[in-house]
């Protein structure tokens, strides 16, 4: 799902396999086994109307915002409150998969040569937006792919009565609000009807999934029809997809980075998005690429990403796998993309190792991981459990203080060991 700039627009992609995102209004979160009490039973009709009167409330917002009477009046009357959209939205995976499984669904032989085949049918499309744009076409098709399998899983909720829906009730009401003005933007610009306006629970629209603001600020009509049409115009949607890396940084001729080892006695806390350093220095400090990869060429701002921990595989980012986190912001996502574009152009795919004997965390058990370190005095923030910067940081100081690598890695392991330690003394 392509998001907006500073947005996780969480887990609405109707993707191939989009990894839980973090949730940036839980801070007040409470683990499943807290959350005992039941919600009263809520009256329909009194729901319905008080979901009426937000709209109304909504249609005088959307006339001052610009949108035309007619455009309101088409697209806000007998809307519906969509349950399972709420549902979706209140909701956290109780697992969320680790790397090598997301991977090994995402980069399976079948979608690597269906990825091939449509690159050799679309080849002509794909080199010209290719050359106007500076993405390659094989990074196209691996967005196409993991979006909606090709454009054959766009999703199948109405976005306007699903935003209208969270804009309502939602758990990020005012963003749902601003997706909900915007879809009413592409209506009135004459971009679809609104019935035509199909996408996920969380508003990601077309067979790349743009939510209605990127739709707006990025989407191509390069077909020119004189609409901009992200579900059925393969122009519109190629353009627009390489149009929006692009315009968020994308850096033509570049490659995403490089699958790396790294030398004995590696400083793990250096293994984070947030610590750049020229790819010159990484190569001073002993990594190397591994063995048959692109060279890369000296860029100031390379990272060193250890999704699963220094005992699975390791790799030296670059500018070009930023930009496709602004696609969808989760390293899983980016290295799916990746190594699909690669795998796509002949190259080959991850050769280091994962420690598939690590099982996934339970909800609770983040939860549980979060607090107890915070009991030891290594603050993770107020336990949401999600494992973000912070909870690495924490997880990196209880490493050290048990002379662990301090990769900042949240694994069963390191929750069992945290377990034996019990709280500080």
């Amino acid at each position: 799902m392509v998001l907006a700039a500073a947005v996780v627009a969480a887990a609405g992609c109707s993707t191939a396999g989009g990894e839980p995102m973090p949730n940036p209004g839980a801070s007040n979160a409470v683990s499943p086994a807290e959350a005992t009490a039941s919600a009263p039973p809520v009256d329909p009709v009194m729901e319905q109307l008080d979901f009426e009167s937000w709209l109304a409330n909504f249609r005088v917002e959307a006339r001052a915002a610009g949108i035309s009477a007619a455009t309101v009046d088409r697209s806000l009357t007998r809307l519906r409150i969509l349950p399972d959209v709420l549902k979706s939205d209140g909701s956290q995976p109780e697992f969320v998969r680790p790397v090598w499984t997301y991977l090994d669904g995402a980069l399976n032989d079948a979608r690597i040569g269906k990825g091939r085949e449509q690159l050799n049918i679309q080849r002509p499309l794909l080199a010209a937006v290719s050359r106007d744009y500076g993405v390659p076409p094989e990074t196209i098709v691996a967005i196409w792919a993991m979006e909606s399998n090709f454009g054959s899983n766009i999703g199948s909720y109405n976005v306007v009565e699903a935003l209208a829906t969270l804009a309502w009730h939602g758990r990020r009401a005012a963003f749902a609000r601003e997706q909900l003005l915007a879809a009413l933007k592409i209506i009135d610009q004459g971009d679809a009807a609104p019935d035509r306006l199909i996408g996920s629970w969380a508003g990601a629209m077309g067979q790349t999934q743009f939510i209605p603001t990127t739709f707006v600020g990025h989407a191509v009509d390069r077909d020119g029809d004189g609409r901009r049409d992200l579900w059925t115009s393969l122009p519109d949607i190629f353009a627009s997809t390489a149009g929006y890396l692009r315009d968020v940084g994308w850096r033509a001729g570049e490659p995403w980075g490089s699958e790396v080892v790294l030398p004995a006695g590696f400083d793990y806390e250096q293994a984070e998005l947030t610590v750049r350093k020229p790819v010159a220095e990484w190569r001073r400090l002993g990594v190397v690429q591994a063995a048959g990869t692109r060279p890369l060429p000296d860029q100031a701002d390379a990272s060193i990403l250890l999704p699963a921990g220094y005992r699975g595989a390791a790799f030296l980012v670059l500018n070009n796998f930023r930009s496709i986190l602004r696609y969808n912001n989760s390293s899983s996502y980016g290295l799916a993309v990746a190594y699909l574009s690669d795998r796509i152009a002949g190259l080959p795919g991850i050769q280091g190792g994962w420690p598939r004997e690590e099982r996934s965390l339970s909800r609770d058990e983040r939860f549980e991981m979060q607090r107890l370190l915070g009991g030891r005095g290594h603050a993770a923030g107020n336990p949401d459990g999600i494992i973000g910067a912070n909870t690495r940081a924490a997880i990196r100081a209880f490493q050290k203080t048990q002379n662990l690598p301090a990769d900042g890695f949240a694994s069963s392991t390191l929750l069992d060991r945290l377990r034996a330690a019990g709280p500080a003394s």
